[in-house]
């Protein structure tokens, strides 16, 4: 063989395997916090503590500006992520409980049932959210492996407020719980070693990895490696914990050689419980916080990397949400998706940086629970007529929360890009968008309902059950 012919031959192959690595599934791994606000990451603006893993993640990779969560509470937002529908579509509400009889419905399709259709390995440590009894749990819905709690950290006799509500807080190892009240100081670091674990042990097949902490949700517990690292105090201290358990991940992945074929997001479920004051985030210069359908509620940080697919160093500035994820990772993986009605769309355009790459919404919804209280076409964002939860005077303090008060909102337009702090009213001076938008909103009322209007919706489908 010639020296020409040896060289073409070794660039083919080189080629080949080159092309069928990038062609090859990637692994996928989801780090969802909990009620971290917009500017609670350092590249989007964090003050008092820094975020340097996830900054980096971010120069490496996407910044998604207006990226949303389809409500602002913990167990809805969380039944949107991991099934691609607005939440009031599959009956997901609110925040259950251990006194909640309802759970994710064992017909919807979940992220991990989606990949394993394709021999994803599947785990997930952290906070679930989407039922209590046994056949809502993780190992029912596609996970092999899972440890965590079932709902909200709060959720325990410990509660500051309505502590005489709760039983004693489970902490679960696949289907058997296997502790009361845990230490939560704990909490941040388990969940990352896990994670880790898994990484090592699944590095020759494709996986999927969903680390949802259950910080920064008060109350707040860190480690005592992280406490009084930040300026700002506890609060930061736990941003910094989480910053940590992400670097050790993608340190994970750079030691197994299988950072060039991993997609990892990093978001949150909801903006910051104001009402905790210091122990709160900040969703700044959003308007108020988690519970409202204001940008603060609702508008969360969000990062995507991959390597070679996603340009390093870049910003997407289109409207794109949680309810994206699993129809974009059917794109990506060629898993088919069920045949119920899911209101998420491919985002990969977006994610790739291709040239005039526009968000698949021509309307995206803002509800809480049944009833809807916004939508935003493009840069526009209308309101309708509601009641929601505004601070009282003066935030809390150090785990005891401040009062809410309720207050009212018109029929209210703004322009998100010139006014990104829904701070001036511009319904009378664009009666035609408002029309649009209106139009735009009934769409989806005779789908999924709007108790604002009394509209029931036609294509519903029920949680699951027990007695």
């Amino acid at each position: 063989m010639t020296v020409f012919l040896r060289v073409a031959v070794l660039f083919i192959l080189t080629a080949f395997a080159s092309t069928a690595k990038a062609d090859s599934n990637p692994n996928v791994i989801i780090i969802f916090t909990d009620d971290q606000g917009y500017s609670d990451v350092g590249c989007f603006g964090a003050e008092g503590f820094t975020t340097p893993h996830l900054d980096r993640m971010a120069r490496q990779g996407m910044r998604f500006t207006d990226f949303y969560v389809s409500q602002a509470v913990c167990g809805a937002s969380r039944a949107s992520l991991l099934t691609g529908c607005y939440a009031n579509r599959i009956g997901m509400f609110g925040a259950p409980s251990h006194a909640s009889k309802h759970g994710i419905h064992d017909d919807e399709l979940l992220i991990p049932e989606l990949l394993k259709k394709k021999g994803y390995a599947t785990a997930m440590y952290g906070k679930w959210h989407l039922g209590y009894q046994e056949k809502f749990l993780p190992m029912q819905h596609g996970f092999d492996d899972y440890y965590g709690l079932p709902y909200s950290n709060d959720m325990w006799p410990f509660h500051p407020t309505a502590g005489d509500r709760f039983p004693p807080l489970p902490l679960i190892e696949q289907n058997k719980i296997i502790g009361h009240n845990p230490d939560q100081t704990k909490l941040t670091t388990d969940y990352t070693h896990r994670a880790v674990d898994f990484i090592n042990n699944h590095s020759d097949q494709p996986f999927f990895l969903y680390v949802a902490h259950s910080m920064p949700h008060v109350p707040l517990f860190v480690s005592k490696k992280h406490d009084g690292i930040s300026e700002q105090g506890l609060y930061g201290d736990v941003i910094r914990e989480i910053d940590w358990g992400v670097g050790q991940i993608m340190r994970a992945l750079r030691k197994n050689k299988i950072d060039d074929n991993t997609l990892v997001i990093f978001t949150t479920d909801n903006g910051p419980w104001l009402s905790y004051g210091n122990h709160a985030g900040s969703a700044r210069p959003l308007r108020e916080g988690k519970g409202t359908a204001w940008e603060g509620g609702q508008r969360v940080p969000c990062i995507m990397w991959w390597p070679g697919q996603i340009p390093a160093g870049t910003a997407c500035n289109e409207v794109a949400a949680t309810i994206d994820i699993l129809p974009t990772l059917s794109e990506i993986t060629g898993a088919s998706l069920s045949d119920n009605k899911i209101d998420g769309l491919s985002i990969l355009p977006l994610m790739r940086g291709e040239s005039g790459a526009k968000s698949p919404h021509d309307v995206y919804c803002y509800y809480w629970g049944k009833a809807l209280h916004a939508v935003r076409s493009g840069p526009w964002k209308l309101h309708f007529p509601h009641g929601y939860r505004s601070l009282k005077g003066d935030p809390g303090n150090n785990g005891i929360p401040g009062p809410y008060i309720q207050k009212k909102t018109g029929l209210e337009l703004y322009n998100l890009t010139e006014d990104i702090g829904e701070s001036t009213n511009v319904a009378e001076k664009y009666p035609d968008e408002v029309k649009r938008l209106i139009e735009l909103a009934n769409r989806y009322r005779e789908s999924i309902g709007d108790t604002l209007t009394q509209k029931t919706g036609s294509e519903l489908r029920e949680p699951g059950r027990v007695e």
